[in-house]
């Protein structure tokens, strides 16, 4: 083994073995102390707040289309006046989030698959299978999850 390799070998172990080291006390936190300190909990919420939070309102679903709330990862159709319909936005071919609802569907841009508005039935693949359901109440003019 050469000179430089050798050193790159042995300057690359130490880096690994100060960077893994430990604190002597053995409790893994770092601070010498022996004690354990719990990881903090993230925030929860109660179920209410999260599944029952509001989608969207009624008049941003246009009639015979749609909208996809991205960040929740749902779209909401309104096949018919009034008769509003959710589904999961992942596309159950390649896990994209659908990209448009237009002409009676829900649009796929990563391979061009097209889902029914009305029950996410795959009316073009490579989608193997519709749209998950999701839960919506309507009250008043808001759509919520649940």
């Amino acid at each position: 083994m050469s000179a430089r390799r050798r050193t790159v070998l042995t300057a690359g172990a130490a880096a690994l073995a100060a960077g893994c080291g430990s604190s002597d006390d053995g409790d893994g936190d770092g601070d010498g102390d022996g004690s354990t300190t719990p990881a903090t909990a993230p925030e929860t919420r109660k179920a209410s707040e999260t599944s029952a939070a509001e989608l969207t309102r009624t008049s941003d679903v246009p009639v015979g289309g749609g909208t996809i709330l991205k960040d929740r990862k749902v779209v909401v159709t309104q096949p018919e006046a009034g008769d509003f319909r959710a589904f999961s936005a992942v596309c159950t071919h390649a896990g994209c989030i659908v990209a448009s609802v237009s002409d009676g569907t829900i649009n796929c841009a990563c391979h061009g698959s097209r889902f029914s508005i009305t029950d996410a039935a795959v009316e073009a693949g490579p989608a193997p299978r519709p749209l998950p359901v999701e839960r919506i109440t309507v009250q008043g003019d808001s759509i919520r999850l649940g």
